[in-house]
């Protein structure tokens, strides 16, 4: 194995869809907010193609626009101009087929964990009864047996991230979409759940779009490291992550790994920018 890091060149045109299997296909996507002071550009033309199955981290300066670049994806923001599309269906709205994760886990404080879980077939009109064994199994997978019947406010912070991930994954969607989810947990915690979202992510091998501040955690969990720039975003720099799989966290102390977080990292010193 080449001791290079493979960083892609991203004046390359991203490859058609058609022809490389790709899940999500994002095509010269822009997106401007009006406001009373006037026009403020939040992304530039963004290329960037997803394959099915595949996991896709995105870091980037605060401020830089990868929240929206997510929303966008999920279909809670309509584009200024280019086209998001999903298995090659276009992105008006949100899709049925996509579940998102928060930074909070946003769970209902007076439903079980298993009805926390079971609130999205409900909000989908769907029939619950159908989901129960869908929700038993996440739950189980996500090391949840025995809390199904307790309340969030007696579970841990971790655990309720784990719950909030089963029920963004409890409609059997083919991409998650996660948003910086472990960004208010503690190190010990947020690693734990890093190791425990990679093996979730093993067993259901759906597309994962994830939003993260830490580069190390990009690089643990993703087959690709997407680098943005300052506002208004663009995408930088593409690095493939060539890391075996499964991965546990002692492969934070090999050198290749450093590698790869040290070089993710010039882009922001390079910016004057670096989140923690």
């Amino acid at each position: 194995m080449s001791a290079a890091l493979h960083r892609i060149d991203t004046r390359t045109p991203a490859p058609r869809a058609e022809a490389s299997g790709t899940h999500i296909a994002i095509s010269g996507l822009t997106k401007t907010y009006k406001t009373r002071g006037g026009s403020v550009p939040s992304l530039k033309p963004i290329d960037l193609n997803i394959s099915k199955g595949e996991f896709v981290a995105i870091v980037g300066p605060s401020g830089c626009g990868k929240s929206t670049l997510l929303k966008l994806v999920a279909g809670l923001l309509p584009a200024t101009s280019g086209s998001i599309t999903i298995g090659g269906v276009k992105v008006t709205q949100p899709p049925d087929g996509v579940g998102m994760v928060f930074q909070s886990p946003v769970l209902l404080p007076w439903r079980t964990v298993r009805d926390n879980v079971l609130l999205q077939v409900e909000m989908r009109g769907r029939p619950v009864a159908a989901y129960r064994e869908a929700a038993a199994r996440l739950l189980h997978t996500a090391g949840l047996d025995g809390f199904e019947e307790r309340f969030p406010w007696e579970l841990s912070g971790g655990m309720q991230q784990r719950a909030a991930i089963c029920r963004a994954l409890v409609h059997d969607p083919e991409v998650l979409l996660m948003d910086e989810p472990f960004g208010a947990l503690d190190a010990m915690t947020r690693e734990k759940m890093n190791a425990e979202l990679q093996r979730i992510w093993y067993e259901t091998r759906k597309t994962v779009l994830l939003i993260t501040h830490s580069i190390p955690e990009a690089v643990f969990l993703a087959d690709r490291v997407v680098v943005m720039s300052s506002r208004p975003g663009s995408i930088e720099a593409v690095y493939d992550i060539d890391l075996p799989r499964p991965r546990d966290l002692t492969v934070m102390g090999e050198p290749r790994f450093v590698r790869y977080t040290q070089e993710i990292r010039k882009h922001f010193f390079a910016q004057g920018d670096l989140d923690h």
